[in-house]
């Protein structure tokens, strides 16, 4: 197993969450003004390490909702009826910061997220949604 594979493991043992974050055509780049786009990244890399896995993915073909990010249950989060939770715009270091605390508590079917990031849900085509359910 690599270092950077350890790091990035639950401490618990247990699989974690996964956070998906887009870095593709529009997610991650100048077309999204005003924000520290490598600050972002970098943060939620601190943030969840140990606790979550951290993805970084390309285009997630939801450019209107750019700097998208994807909350994925953990096996457990799974079976308790947890399903992957799409985030747009989370152009804010609130919003990611919120979105690191959630998936340390237990993300998606374990623990409802912070109120505040009901205003960056949003759902996707089925056939988006396949492409990272897969």
């Amino acid at each position: 197993m690599s270092r950077r594979a350890r790091r990035s493991a639950p401490a618990s043992g247990a699989a974690g969450c996964t956070v998906t974050v887009c870095r593709g055509c529009c997610c991650g780049t100048g077309k999204v003004p005003g924000v520290d786009h490598a600050a972002q990244l970098a943060g939620l890399r601190r943030a969840l390490e140990g606790t979550a896995q951290l993805r970084v993915t390309d285009c997630l073909d939801a450019c209107e909702h750019a700097n998208v990010v994807v909350v994925q249950p953990s096996a457990a989060g799974r079976a308790a009826g947890g399903r992957p939770v799409w985030l747009g715009l989370v152009n804010d270091p609130d919003a990611t910061e919120d979105i690191a605390a959630w998936a340390e508590a237990g993300g998606p079917g374990l623990v409802d997220p912070p109120g505040v990031l009901d205003l960056y849900a949003f759902s996707p085509s089925r056939r988006v949604r396949r492409a990272v359910d897969d």
